[in-house]
């Protein structure tokens, strides 16, 4: 399919996923991201569709980046403080500045996990160094390191593992 003819299959069925989604999350802003979503979805994945039953196919991608939404955890997290009468920047508000001695213990702390982090073993080291030190994403590692996702997240999980028993160790000692 031709990026003009994906064109007019976005013209002819928006509302339909726009409708779809909006039956599902009940807001206006996010059933227009998720149409965003399900299109840029069908698009990536347009040679697996046959051309008669590209509205259902549609429908159906729409109903499942609806559904994602709401199990997800920001989701979840939102709708909580909402039922408290509650929003983001009013829990912001609630959270007291740190103290200048807290601000030290929490710096100390950041360098200590630095620290372990930079002493594991490899292969665990190196993903846990750009996880939790450089703040990449799983696929971002897999791609720098040309390993697959799911070993990412072994290693991930391992690494994590061991810093939690390093932790552990350095507090029986203390």
């Amino acid at each position: 399919m031709t990026a003009a003819q994906f064109s007019r299959v976005v013209e002819q069925y928006q509302r339909l996923v726009y409708t779809v989604c909006y039956q599902l999350v009940q807001d206006h802003h996010v059933a227009e991201d998720l149409v965003q979503e399900t299109f840029l979805s069908a698009y990536c994945h347009i040679d697996n569709c046959c051309n008669d039953s590209i509205r259902p196919w549609l429908a159906r991608i729409a109903a499942n980046k609806a559904k994602d939404y709401l199990k997800s955890a920001y989701n979840r997290r939102v709708c909580a403080m909402e039922e408290d009468g509650m929003n983001e920047s009013a829990v912001l508000n609630i959270l007291p500045e740190p103290t200048p001695e807290e601000t030290a213990v929490s710096a100390a702390g950041t360098e200590e996990i630095r620290q372990l982090v930079l002493d594991l073993k490899e292969p665990y080291r190196m993903v846990a160094q750009l996880y939790f030190l450089q703040e990449k994403s799983v696929d971002e590692i897999a791609n720098i390191l040309e390993r697959p996702p799911k070993t990412v997240h072994t290693q991930l999980h391992r690494a994590r593992k061991q810093l939690q028993q390093s932790i552990l160790e350095r507090r029986v000692r203390v």
